[in-house]
């Protein structure tokens, strides 16, 4: 199985104002693991960038001024992602500025290409409901360091999110209780024999209480977060 996860950044919030991409980054997953191949662009979007795009990513019109135009590097980008399953976080925002490049160019939707779309957004929210579920909040949710995030980055985030993706989705890559043999134990009247009742209890000394109250403390502070015990 191969997937395409896949990031863009904006001149702003809507295509539909003549707001364009500015940044795409994907990377290629096959069989559940990160591949070497990657595709990666700043494009010049021919327009200003919106104040609040630019606080998110730091994108300037000056930065983008002399990179390539989107219709250069479309040809890439549909043999990058032709067939593959997509995944992206918040697809429609992303889709919605990929068709509207596609569109200008007179081709067809971008959607077209892959053979599935997987909106991680929708997964989480039904994972976690009433959760904030950003990129950040899951990464931080997973324990996967974004500390070298401090803008977004469409290539970045793309590789964020190929392990948040891993990260939700790893109940999937183990089907093996489908081969567990159930049968064996029992007796010749398939029934599990009966426990031993003379089982000796083993129990903690005060000392080794002591040392794993030690220890639990140790692991809070170092999480800087309310243990689930507590």
């Amino acid at each position: 199985m191969r997937q395409v996860i896949l990031d863009t950044e904006t001149t702003g919030l809507n295509p539909a104002t003549g707001d364009r991409i500015i940044e795409i980054g994907c990377v290629e997953m096959v069989g559940r693991r990160l591949t070497d191949r990657t595709f990666h662009y700043y494009i010049n979007p021919e327009r200003d960038i919106d104040a609040g795009a630019f606080a998110v990513h730091g994108l300037s019109r000056e930065f983008l001024s002399d990179k390539p135009l989107f219709a250069n590097i479309v040809e890439e980008l549909i043999e990058f992602v032709d067939g593959a399953e997509v995944v992206i976080h918040n697809a429609p925002f992303d889709l919605g500025f990929l068709d509207n490049e596609f569109a200008l160019l007179k081709r067809p939707t971008f959607r077209g290409l892959a053979s599935k779309i997987t909106d991680t957004l929708i997964d989480a929210r039904q994972m976690f409901p009433g959760k904030r579920n950003s990129l950040d909040a899951l990464c931080d949710r997973f324990a996967i360091s974004n500390q070298h995030r401090t803008l977004h980055g469409a290539l970045l985030d793309a590789q964020l999110l190929a392990e948040v993706y891993v990260a939700m989705t790893r109940g999937q890559e183990d089907l093996s209780i489908d081969l567990i043999d159930y049968t064996v134990g029992m007796d010749a009247s398939g029934k599990m024999p009966a426990l031993p009742t003379n089982l000796k209890l083993m129990t903690a000394s005060a000392e080794d209480c002591r040392l794993h109250e030690e220890v639990l403390a140790e692991i809070a502070k170092a999480s800087k977060k309310d243990p689930v015990w507590s």
